[in-house]
């Protein structure tokens, strides 16, 4: 069986459709995947480069083709209140919201509710405190209900946990997201999953 490790921050368009894209390209394939939150806007300052939202004529093409895929995949799909938006205190929700046994993943079905809590709420704010309230009480019941400990979003553990797996992904060659890691090789990008699938079949 092979290990992917798929790193994301749901601040990113692309990132949420390379989620829900996944699965099928892993179709019929033996793997488990790690997913990893990561902060996106440290990567890019750590290469010395701008996002796509941040570049008028690239942002305006980004959100009409993530628009485009969304509808061609059947995915809902309504941008946020503010974008870019200040990512931090929702990563740090994901890993108050880890496994136990795994501090530096998020499980499949937390991963989700992130990316929904962005691109699926109806264009509210990300930041807002009610909404990100009503999606810590859901992180913490469904950490309650698996039988693991919440873990305090702001303590320095968690903090932490953050900069190392931002840090161990440059260091493994990751400069965006989403990116997929397995066998010492990066794939970037939702187009990049055809070329995984190859890859684990050969």
């Amino acid at each position: 069986m092979k290990t992917l490790e798929f790193f994301y921050d749901p601040i990113s368009p692309y990132a949420m459709l390379g989620f829900h894209a996944l699965p099928q390209a892993l179709a019929g394939v033996s793997a488990q995947v790690r997913h990893t939150p990561v902060l996106f806007g440290a990567m890019l300052r750590a290469n010395e480069t701008k996002g796509p939202a941040e570049i008028a004529t690239k942002r305006d093409w980004t959100f009409r083709h993530v628009h485009w895929l969304a509808k061609r995949a059947g995915i809902t799909m309504v941008d946020p209140a503010q974008h870019p938006f200040a990512p931090v205190a929702l990563l740090r929700l994901a890993l108050a919201a880890a496994d136990g046994d795994a501090p530096a993943h998020t499980n499949r079905w937390v991963t989700e509710q992130l990316f929904a809590h962005v691109w699926q709420s109806q264009g509210k704010d990300v930041n807002d405190p009610q909404h990100m309230a009503a999606l810590q009480a859901k992180l913490a019941q469904h950490v309650s209900e698996r039988g693991d400990t919440w873990r305090d979003p702001g303590s320095d553990a968690v903090k932490t946990q953050l900069r190392d797996n931002t840090d161990r992904a440059l260091r493994e060659g990751v400069f965006g997201v989403p990116t997929v890691r397995v066998d010492g090789q990066v794939f970037w990008g939702v187009d990049s999953l055809p070329m995984l699938s190859e890859h684990l079949r050969a």
